[in-house]
Formats: C-alpha cells, structure tokens, sequence
C-alpha cells in the first residue's frame, strides 16, 4: 500500500503532493513502482494533529481518487473517518475504506461500508491523533490490542460488512510507546490467528529513530527492515512511503525463505 497523503501537515511528507497535478503524478510513481494499493488521505494523523472540517477533506480528496482511478487500475483506499468522505471518494472510485476510528469516530461508516460492498480496515487508536501521544498506557497492549480488533471486526459484521471485507491494522505508532510498537510487530502472529488480513503501517515514524532527534528522511533502512519483518510476520499488507525500495527488500527476504524451504 503506497501512501499518497495531499494533506499540507503530514509528518513525513505534509505539502509535497498538496495539489491535484502533484497528487496524480505521485500516485502514477506509486503505481509504477508496484504499489497494488494507493492509500489517499486528506487529514493528518500525525500526533497532535487536529481535526480536517468534512467539506474541506473531500475537497483534497475526492478530486485525487477520481483521478486516479482514470489513470490507473491500482487499488486504491481513502483514508478517512468521515462517512462523507467514505461514500464520495467510493463513489469516485476508491475500493477500500482505511478507518483509523475503526468505525467508531462516525457511527454512520461501518453501515455505509457494508451498503457499498466495499472493503474496510479496522485499526487500533489509544485516543486520538491529538491525544494519542500524550501518556500511552497498556497492562498488556498485546492482548488489548487483539481484544479491541477482534470487537470492532464483531461490529462490523454486524453492521453488514461481509467478514472476507475486513482487514485489522494494530495501529503502529498510535497511542503507543517505542516498546509497546516493538511489542506488536514481534507477535504480529497472534494477530493473524484472528483470521483476517493484517495491515502494518510502521513507515518513517519516529520509534524506527536510532536517536529521539532523527528526522523522518533518515528512517528509510530502518523502515525497510520493518516492513519486511512485518511481511514474514504475516502482514498481508504493508502501508509504505517508499514502494519500490520496500518491494525489493520484501522480494529478497521471500527469496531466501523459499530457497531455506527447498534445501
């Protein structure tokens, strides 16, 4: 899953991909370098970051779906937890919904979701992004964490969502601790034993930081090594800024576990 955020605030990449001709272009790159999802957003989830009023969020969206959606035959999925927003970027083309609410932010999303046949994913969130960073605590954020999906992959079923439409995202980075994200990548297979397809956005975020000070731009290696330990964990999809590069590593780590396979 290639991220294409046209959000000005992102942590990583807030502004780059801001307007339609830019957005476009980058998710043809995306789409070029192998990415079989594009992953729109239009509101930070940063730590701290503060709520996008619903107009304006479809405004930087809807536009860049239906553009996509013309000029590639990629996945794509809106990231969003606005029903709104869901149901304009579905009916402008998107395949997936990508709820970091898990549906809880907007009771209105899991029956949208469930109306459009479409695919939803659940993630985990202590809080919110405004909140999220300020005192993250878990007895056990394992089995918490497994708890809360499993809850929220019920609902959604009982909202009318096809449970084969359901993909659960443990939430790397929100509401969490350097350790309690180490945590859940290490047992990512107690997640899988869930039976639903497991998403890992780990990408660039600050607890890949060799040193608390690293800047986003200097994580490429260590997010690579996540993402590849995400995908031999069993991680169906991993969510990435940097496709190709991602895509490669994924690809020699499968190799030599084929090769282990047949000596």
């Amino acid at each position: 899953m290639g991220i294409l955020n046209v959000t000005p605030d992102s942590f990583y990449d807030g502004g780059r991909h801001a307007g339609l001709e830019a957005a476009l272009d980058h998710g043809r790159r995306l789409a070029a370098e192998g990415a079989d999802l594009i992953d729109v957003g239009g509101e930070s989830s940063r730590p701290g970051a503060r709520p996008v009023p619903t107009d304006e969020e479809r405004e930087r969206v809807v536009p860049v779906v239906a553009a996509l959606r013309a000029a590639t035959d990629v996945g794509i999925s809106v990231d969003t937890t606005k029903a709104d927003v869901a149901a304009a970027a579905l009916a402008a083309g998107a395949d997936v919904v990508n709820d970091i609410s898990a549906g809880r932010f907007d009771e209105r999303m899991l029956p949208l979701v469930a109306a459009r046949g479409a695919t939803i994913i659940l993630m985990h969130m202590q809080g919110t992004p405004a909140t999220m960073q300020r005192a993250p605590w878990y007895a056990d954020v394992l089995a918490e964490v497994e708890a809360f999906l499993a809850e929220r992959a019920r609902a959604a079923v009982a909202a009318g969502i096809h449970p084969r439409r359901i993909w659960i995202d443990p939430g790397i980075g929100f509401g969490k601790r350097r350790e309690h994200n180490l945590t859940l990548l290490a047992h990512l297979p107690c997640l899988r034993n869930l039976g639903m397809p497991v998403v890992v956005g780990a990408s660039r975020k600050r607890f890949l930081a060799a040193a608390g000070d690293e800047a986003p731009d200097d994580r490429l290696a260590a997010s690579l090594a996540a993402a590849t330990f995400a995908a031999a964990a069993g991680a169906s999809v991993v969510r990435v800024h940097d496709v190709a590069a991602t895509r490669r590593a994924v690809a020699v780590a499968d190799a030599l576990k084929t090769a282990e396979r047949t000596d």
